[in-house]
C-alpha cells in the first residue's frame, strides 16, 4: 500500500478523477479565500448564508469520503453497491437529488409549458438522451405508438388539456407496460436499478483514470524497477 500510495501521489489524473466523487460539491479553493473589509450591502448576509451552506456541504461530502472505503472493482456487485451507497449518504447530507430524482426534476420544470402530448413525449426522449440513458425495455417506442393510435381514434393531435383523451392515452399506457413487464409497484427497485447503474459507471471511469494514472508514472526511470499494484489494493481515503 506504501508503494502505491507513492506511486500515484504525484499523480494529476488520479486527483482529477476525485472530482467525479465530489463534483456536485466542488468550489474553487479561492472561494474560502478572507476578503479585504468592505461595505456590507443588502444582499450579503443573504450571499453569506449561501456561501457557508455550500461549505459545510462540501465538508460533510468529504468527511463521509475520508470514513469510507471505496473499492475500484465495477465489475463486483458488493463494490458497486458500497459506492452507490457511500454517494446515497453525501446525498442526504448534502441534501441533494438522487438520479432519479434529478431526472423527476428535469422532467417537471421542462415540460410544464408543453402544450400537446407529442412535444412531451419528444421532450421526455431530450431528457433521457441527455441523461445517458437506455430504453432496453422499448418503453419509448410503446408511448409514440400508444400515442399515434389515440390521435388516429380522436381524428386530432392530442392536447395535454384534454383529459378524455389523456385518460385515453394512460389507458394505453398502462396496457404497454403490462406487455413489457413494467409495474407502478416496481419503481423503487427500479430507482435502485439506476442507482447502481450510475455508481458502475462512475466506478468504471475512477478505475480507469487510475489505471492511467499509474501507466504513466510506470514509464518514468524512478518506478522502472517496480511492479504496478492492483488497483483494488488503492485507498481512495489516502488521496483526500
Amino acid at each position: 500500500m506504501a508503494y502505491a500510495s507513492r506511486f500515484l501521489s504525484r499523480s494529476k489524473q488520479l486527483q482529477g478523477s476525485l472530482v467525479i466523487l465530489q463534483q456536485q460539491h466542488a468550489i474553487p479553493v479561492r472561494a474560502f479565500a478572507k476578503e479585504a473589509a468592505r461595505p456590507t450591502f443588502k444582499g450579503d448576509e443573504m450571499l453569506k448564508g449561501v456561501f457557508f451552506d455550500i461549505k459545510n456541504k462540501f465538508q460533510a461530502a468529504v468527511d463521509i469520503l475520508r470514513k469510507e472505503k471505496i473499492t475500484l472493482a465495477p465489475e463486483d456487485p458488493a463494490a458497486v453497491k458500497q459506492y452507490a451507497n457511500v454517494m446515497k449518504t453525501i446525498r442526504q447530507k448534502a441534501d441533494m437529488f438522487s438520479e432519479s430524482q434529478r431526472i423527476k426534476h428535469d422532467i417537471e420544470t421542462e415540460t410544464q409549458d408543453i402544450p400537446d402530448a407529442r412535444a412531451y413525449l419528444l421532450k421526455l426522449q431530450e431528457i433521457r438522451t441527455r441523461r445517458g440513458l437506455t430504453d432496453e425495455l422499448g418503453a419509448e417506442a410503446m408511448m409514440f405508438e400508444a400515442l399515434e393510435k389515440v390521435e388516429k381514434d380522436i381524428k386530432k393531435p392530442l392536447l395535454r388539456s384534454d383529459k378524455k383523451g389523456m385518460d385515453l392515452l394512460v389507458a394505453e399506457f398502462e396496457k404497454g407496460n403490462k406487455k413489457l413487464g413494467i409495474r407502478k409497484e416496481d419503481l423503487s427497485k427500479y430507482e435502485e436499478n439506476l442507482e447502481l447503474s450510475m455508481a458502475k459507471a462512475q466506478l468504471d471511469e475512477l478505475k480507469s483514470d487510475a489505471v492511467e494514472a499509474m501507466e504513466s508514472q510506470k514509464k518514468k526511470e524512478e518506478f522502472n524497477d517496480e511492479e504496478m499494484p492492483d488497483v483494488k489494493s488503492l485507498d481512495i481515503r489516502n488521496f483526500i
